[in-house]
């Protein structure tokens, strides 16, 4: 008997963990991907072929995932996706655009201004000019803070000072963007006051949503605006990988 109870136990720690109480309501289910990279012969994690995204494009087009911004994530629908590209690689506006419009897709990519203006390491980035040119049916565009500095470690003076020169330079250089914004590096602080603290900075900044990593799927309406989740997805990783991450998040035993 007691085995039972350990079975039933592990069944319903499963179901919460992993949120596959949303198959009963598909309307309260939200999966957010996080994508960087699009490159053929890219050796990074986080940089996935133009192969593999149009096969993972393709599976999500036919088996009917409704692609929508954030502006639409309170719209009626089941199994809405938002997928998300940060950053602002050069090869997001190379392969992007096609792709989307083959599958009936969109996506947002979450600009860092001072990658834009500097460049990033050793990598094409997207220009000013290249932003503005994104077809805004298929992409919008959204924060991603100036800097790109963890915001876990930084007082909320920079914080805020660092946003206010983010929108401000988008705004200069009259780039159409949606107010939600991805943690650099997915930190921010966890632990009130500071947490809360930052939420209050981010709504008195009409910041309507945020996303961190979290590695799950969201459940709405949100109870939390400031703390959705995205699953990563890596350049290496099998289509039925892919497929178990849309239902599951993800999996550290895969």
């Amino acid at each position: 008997m007691i085995w039972l109870y350990v079975f039933l136990a592990l069944g319903i720690f499963v179901t919460v963990y992993f949120r596959l109480y949303l198959f009963a309501v598909p309307k309260n289910r939200l999966t957010i991907l996080m994508y960087h990279q699009i490159e053929k012969d890219g050796a990074e994690e986080l940089t996935i072929s133009p192969e593999n995204l149009e096969k993972q494009f393709s599976y999500l087009s036919q088996n009917h995932f409704n692609s929508i911004f954030f502006s639409e994530i309170n719209q009626t629908c089941s199994k809405k996706i938002i997928l998300t590209f940060d950053d602002g690689y050069e090869n997001n506006a190379q392969y992007l655009p096609s792709l989307l419009e083959k599958y009936h897709l969109k996506a947002t990519i979450f600009i860092p201004t001072k990658f834009i203006q500097q460049g990033y390491k050793s990598y094409k980035m997207m220009t000013f000019e290249d932003i503005r040119n994104l077809d805004r049916k298929k992409i919008e565009i959204a924060l991603h803070s100036h800097s790109h500095d963890n915001f876990k470690n930084f007082s909320l003076d920079f914080i805020e000072n660092d946003l206010k020169e983010h929108m401000n330079i988008l705004d200069e250089e009259k780039i159409i963007y949606s107010k939600v914004l991805a943690y650099p590096y997915g930190g921010y602080p966890k632990n009130d006051p500071k947490k809360s603290d930052l939420f209050q900075l981010l709504k008195n900044l009409g910041i309507e949503f945020a996303v961190r990593i979290g590695n799950k799927i969201n459940y709405l309406p949100a109870k939390e605006p400031y703390e959705l989740c995205r699953i990563d997805i890596k350049g290496n990783e099998s289509l039925l990988k892919f497929k178990l991450k849309l239902i599951f998040g993800r999996l550290k035993i895969f």
